[in-house]
């Protein structure tokens, strides 16, 4: 035998001992002999240590872009960029979340002081585990900060599984982070930039500031939950519309002005819901197909005790076809029963639920803003009354400010004839402008912190979700 078949023989052997050294955390070859390269990617292939990762997916793509290297452990590492990396995950409750939730009991400063310190046991399983560890951890806090902890709209799976989401990859950023020496500023970057949560970010940092955290225990957890719903938004325009259901308003929130109009929200029974879109286009004089669920539960018995109910208020009766069908006593008894095939829908005018106008965007709950022909109701002051619509009070001015901001501001006398008219027309916005339907409990107002009713009692879930500290 050659020289070059017992060199051959001795790679099989070292590998297969490598893969050894994996399973039971011992080192056979120290030094130059087991290279960095090799620790991670064997660490990264045990299904059992990816169970313990946040985002396994994330992770194992950000070591195949360095080459499998270590990044935090190694003693050639840089030490400024380690304790970087500790600071921002220890001073995770500042941004309203908790350390513990980045694999603190795993990462101490002691720990990773101690295995960058010891080069003889660089290349050892557990520094390697380390090292991964840190890696999704940092992949976790942004993600967290960026999307939110419990973000309703996409689960850490689905953020793990999808390359790029919204033009956004927690483990690329970590990556040219890590590339360009500037870990900080390119993690903080990636958090909401709207006016409302950076308002509230400033808060929270001046009560800790002023080290007054323990006296203000309440508002910091207040602060943390409303902080987590808007990273649920993730809108990076600076041109919106933010409805907030617990304070029944809208904003229209511009460059340089902010547009406040009172709304009517869902009743707790039939709540508002959490979403995100875009406004494209509004409606003026529309009419109004009536949900299933409130022709059925809600006016049906209505019309068995008054056969003039629908005549009253002008809606018309379609058949499963779509066919407009006359409202006589033999149809009604049919539509009594089987009211599943039947709906109704009311024509544009004054007594319409719609009111003038209505503003569409795309979204899976059926709900849109709209103008209201009871308008008395936003008298009151507790005005969650809704079957999840938000009607707005002032329709037609808010429907000329989207015509300004449009460019289109000569189209306004017109809007507003139209209107005055019930007569439809479709008004095609050039700049769709975003929409977040969200539920603040606090907000700031003039330097101030302002709490609202938690009118749909969904503090406490979030916040035993978030067992903020």
């Amino acid at each position: 035998m050659n020289l070059e078949f017992y060199m051959i023989k001795f790679g099989i052997m070292k590998n297969l001992l490598n893969w050894i050294a994996v399973i039971f955390g011992i080192t056979f070859f120290s030094g130059q002999d087991v290279s960095s390269v090799n620790q991670i990617e064997l660490v990264l292939s045990n299904k059992t240590e990816l169970s313990e990762l946040n985002f396994p997916k994330s992770v194992n793509q950000f070591y195949k872009q360095h080459q499998f290297e270590y990044v935090w452990t190694h003693s050639t590492i840089k030490q400024d960029l380690l304790q970087d990396a500790i600071l921002l995950l220890k001073d995770a409750g500042k941004k309203g979340l908790s350390a513990k939730d980045y694999h603190q009991e795993n990462l101490t400063n002691e720990r990773l002081n101690t295995l960058r310190n010891q080069p003889e046991q660089t290349n050892t399983k557990d520094n390697a585990v380390t090292d991964i560890l840190m890696t999704d951890a940092l992949i976790t806090f942004i993600n967290d900060l960026h999307f939110g902890k419990y973000n309703p709209f996409f689960s850490s799976s689905f953020i793990d599984s999808n390359d790029d989401i919204e033009g956004f990859q927690a483990g690329e950023i970590l990556y040219q982070a890590v590339k360009k020496g500037d870990l900080s500023k390119a993690v903080l970057d990636v958090e909401p930039k709207i006016k409302e949560y950076i308002d509230l970010q400033n808060y929270l940092n001046m009560i800790f500031k002023g080290n007054s955290v323990s006296n203000q225990e309440s508002e910091i957890k207040k602060i943390a939950i409303n902080m987590e719903r808007l990273r649920w938004m993730d809108v990076s325009r600076d041109v919106y519309l933010l409805v907030n259901i617990p304070s029944y308003s809208l904003d229209f929130v511009q460059k340089d002005k902010i547009l406040t109009y009172n709304v009517i929200v869902g009743k707790p029974s039939t709540p508002s819901p959490v979403l995100k879109s875009t406004v494209d286009y509004f409606t003026t004089g529309p009419d109004w197909k009536v949900p299933q669920n409130i022709f059925i539960k809600e006016m049906l018995p209505k019309i068995v005790k008054n056969s003039q109910y629908l005549e009253e208020h002008h809606y018309s009766l379609y058949n499963r076809s779509g066919k407009a069908i006359p409202v006589t006593s033999s149809n009604l008894k049919q539509v009594y029963k089987n009211p599943y095939q039947y709906s109704i829908r009311q024509s544009s005018g004054c007594d319409n639920a719609l009111g003038a106008v209505v503003f569409r965007f795309s979204n899976s709950y059926g709900v849109y803003l709209h103008d209201t022909s009871q308008k008395q109701l936003f008298g009151k002051s507790q005005r969650a009354l809704s079957h999840g619509c938000i009607r707005v009070e002032k329709a037609g001015e808010l429907a000329g400010e989207l015509l300004k901001y449009d460019g289109a501001a000569n189209e306004i006398p017109l809007m507003k004839s139209l209107m005055d008219r019930y007569e439809r027309k479709d008004f095609v916005l050039r700049q769709p402008v975003p929409i977040m339907i969200t539920y603040l409990t606090c907000r700031i107002k003039n330097g101030q912190l302002v709490f609202y009713n938690d009118i749909y009692n969904l503090d406490p879930i979030l916040e035993s979700k978030l067992q903020f500290k």
